[in-house]
């Protein structure tokens, strides 16, 4: 059997949660009917607050109430981007990444990253065991991301080999007016390849950040480049999907948070979040919590609540 793709996408909210004229009026012929096909999850966990990109993507990866690992105690708390010590230990324990590879299984983090990406790790703490400082004095925040601090800490590099490299903008242009700078047709081409990448992996996962990245540029009349973007943004998204699914690829797709489907707003949306997949059975989750678990249950790997990781 081939391995599976997990496309995680940043920022993200449902489309039936989104306003009318939002990015998911794009031409959108297989991501939406599978979108709509799958679940819609609760990203709040009855907490206050907009969810975050480092609570979010925890509960994702480890199937474990991250958000109330924050906070105060029976409270818990929205953090992000970046995971700080407290979703460090979290990941470190219990994040697919780790458990697949203590259990022989073989993984990838497709995106690329480039030099520059390095170089502003500087200061903050890798993902590996030591959590390695660099010589600079003064507690800084690390910067890297969930999905990225997760596969260090597994002992697993980024920008591996033998997996096509995934940019971040997808073919777009990074910065505003963000222009085309890979036809489409090149990005179902990079889906075909990962598919095929896929049949010698157990699990291949994108980090589909740019979306956030976008969702932050909205405000109130929304600027017609942002919505421009974040539409053709969707497209390759939807491309990349083309590609892996005509190749024969097993897919799972999530979300941590809404926002970019409200371009009316530069911050977080309380929106629901996409689950949805072929080739693995999603079963019923209501929440992101319960959408990592199920994603863990594709491994055969199931939560020992017990853990004091929990606690």
């Amino acid at each position: 059997m081939t391995g599976l793709v997990w496309l995680a996408l940043d920022g993200l909210g449902y489309p039936g949660d989104a306003p009318d004229g939002s990015v998911w009026e794009a031409a959108l012929p297989t991501l939406r009917p599978l979108i709509e096909a799958g679940r819609a999850l609760d990203a709040t966990l009855g907490v206050p607050g907009l969810p975050q990109s480092g609570t979010g993507q925890a509960c994702w990866l480890t199937g474990l109430d991250a958000v109330r690992a924050m906070g105060e105690p029976g409270k818990g708390e929205h953090f992000g981007p970046h995971p700080g010590p407290t979703l460090q230990r979290l990941l470190r324990a219990e994040a697919l990444p780790a458990r697949l590879a203590q259990a022989g299984a073989r993984l990838a983090l497709a995106n690329h990253y480039p030099p520059a990406y390095f170089a502003a790790q500087v200061g903050g703490q890798t993902g590996g065991q030591t959590g390695g400082q660099s010589g600079r004095t003064g507690a800084q925040r690390p910067r890297l991301g969930c999905f990225p601090f997760s596969f260090l800490a597994a002992g697993l590099p980024l920008n591996p080999p033998g997996v096509p490299p995934v940019p971040a903008t997808l073919g777009l242009g990074y910065a505003d007016p963000w222009p085309e700078q890979t036809p489409l047709t090149e990005v179902t081409r990079l889906g075909t390849a990962l598919a095929l990448a896929a049949r010698t992996h157990d699990l291949i996962v994108c980090d589909l950040w740019f979306g956030d990245h976008l969702g932050h540029r909205g405000r109130t009349p929304t600027p017609p480049p942002v919505l421009r973007a974040g539409r053709a943004y969707l497209e390759r998204v939807d491309a990349l999907l083309t590609g892996l699914l005509d190749a024969g690829a097993r897919v799972v797709l999530s979300s941590d948070h809404g926002n970019l489907e409200d371009l009316r707003v530069k911050a977080h949306t309380l929106a629901r979040v996409p689950f949805a997949g072929v080739g693995l059975a999603l079963g019923t989750p209501r929440t992101v919590v319960e959408g990592g678990q199920a994603i863990a249950a594709a491994f055969g790997l199931k939560l020992d609540l017990g853990s004091d990781a929990k606690k």
